[in-house]
């Protein structure tokens, strides 16, 4: 993990460098301050998309699985949105995009059901029980 950290800082880092060097300093801070605001104000709109569609989704009594990744996702393109750099921006930016994150969606929802199909492969474990009623009517499971 320390690793992939220090990969991306100096991802960044090489990143600022490079626009910094091809159009200036002021330019690569007006550059990340519009990436900055365009990025909220795109997080904003798709962040009340996403849960109007979970609201209409959980209203037709459907499990809203696409909606609430969707909000995930957004929520983490927004985070990146605020971290300064253009690497990050770059990344948070196609997470709040609908192509892009619909493509993202569906990778992370298809892990998460191979995870969840090899962990439910392991044992049962079946606990043999009697449902007793003790003086004063509350049930009591005793195991054997």
């Amino acid at each position: 993990m320390a690793v992939v950290l220090l990969l991306y800082v100096v991802a960044e880092v090489a990143a600022v460098w490079a626009v910094s060097s091809a159009l200036g300093v002021l330019a690569t801070l007006g550059l990340l301050l519009a990436g900055a605001f365009v990025g909220s104000w795109l997080a904003r709109r798709e962040g009340t998309r996403a849960a109007r569609a979970f609201l209409t989704t959980t209203r037709s009594g459907r499990a809203p699985v696409a909606e609430v990744t969707d909000g995930m996702l957004i929520g983490l393109g927004g985070l990146l949105i605020m971290v300064p750099g253009f690497v990050s921006d770059v990344v948070g930016l196609l997470l709040l995009l609908p192509p892009t994150r619909a493509v993202v969606r569906g990778l992370w929802l298809r892990r998460a059901e191979r995870r969840m199909a090899v962990r439910s492969r392991g044992r049962t474990i079946v606990v043999d029980s009697e449902i007793v009623q003790e003086p004063g009517n509350h049930p009591v499971i005793e195991g054997r």
